[in-house]
């Protein structure tokens, strides 16, 4: 697994590299209104109108009763609500559940994917994301990394990364605990990718995603780029809870474990290729 730096990509050069694919940025959002704006104003200015880089800019409301699909439409972003997408299919919930839906309604060949709450974001975030994609033919999927500062303290952030994600992969998937964030919100990859693996609703999507992805390609279509600093919510720590267990659960699935007796379900959805 090889890593990249944003600093050592250019919008304006990942241009040509870029050729004739499309590109999306994708955004599931639930109550970011103070966040969702900013971050698509950023984008549809800096990677749209002064560079033609990204094509489509689209946030996925995830039920919220804020604002937040009025500030992002006002932006300039595509916004669709995630109940409004295969409903036939039947309900889901969930982050993963809002970003399966990305992929269903997303018309880019390249999908990158970026969380709402983020409240430093700036254009490097989905430059890092998309230079080695566009740059490398073997690099298929790349998952964002950066310090995570915590109460203004650099380095502290990422709790339930470290006090459970990382030691679950270290046992059940070692090479993947080599990952800086497993958990990150941030990455991109071809459409073939995210078509051909499930997307488990909720929490566990990320980690899910991150064991699927490397059983189906390999690592060696997998990398890692440095997007600096995030700034983002910090939740309190019984927030934290309902991640942690989701994250648990669905590794010891993965690996093939049984849950105990009344433990809540994995639920996830199919790959989208195999709606056709």
């Amino acid at each position: 697994m090889e890593r990249f730096d944003h600093r050592s990509f250019d919008a304006s050069l990942l241009v040509a590299s870029k050729g004739e694919r499309r590109i999306s940025v994708c955004l599931p959002a639930r109550n970011e209104e103070a966040t969702v704006g900013p971050i698509v104003e950023v984008i549809r200015t800096e990677l749209m109108d002064m560079v033609p880089l990204v094509d489509e800019v689209l946030v996925v409301d995830d039920g919220s009763i804020d604002g937040t699909a009025d500030r992002a439409v006002a932006a300039g972003a595509k916004v669709v609500t995630a109940d409004s997408v295969r409903p036939d299919l039947g309900p889901g919930t969930g982050k993963g559940e809002a970003m399966w839906k990305a992929v269903l309604v997303s018309t880019g060949d390249v999908l990158a994917f970026c969380d709402a709450d983020v409240r430093n974001f700036n254009a490097g975030f989905v430059v890092g994301l998309l230079g080695p994609l566009l740059t490398r033919s073997d690099v298929r999927f790349v998952k964002g990394y950066y310090d995570r500062p915590y109460e203004g303290e650099a380095g502290q952030g990422g709790r339930v990364t470290e006090l459970v994600a990382r030691p679950m992969l270290e046992l059940f998937h070692p090479a993947l605990s080599f990952f800086s964030q497993p958990l990150a919100g941030e990455y991109a990859a071809v459409r073939e990718i995210f078509e051909a693996v499930p997307f488990v609703e909720g929490y566990g999507v990320e980690v899910g995603l991150l064991i699927d992805i490397a059983a189906r390609f390999g690592l060696g279509a997998m990398a890692e780029c440095d997007l600096g600093v995030r700034i983002h919510r910090n939740r309190p720590l019984h927030e934290l809870a309902p991640q942690a267990s989701a994250i648990i659960r669905t590794v010891l699935h993965r690996a093939g474990v049984d849950l105990p007796a009344g433990a809540a379900p994995v639920l996830e959805r199919a790959p989208a290729n195999s709606l056709r």
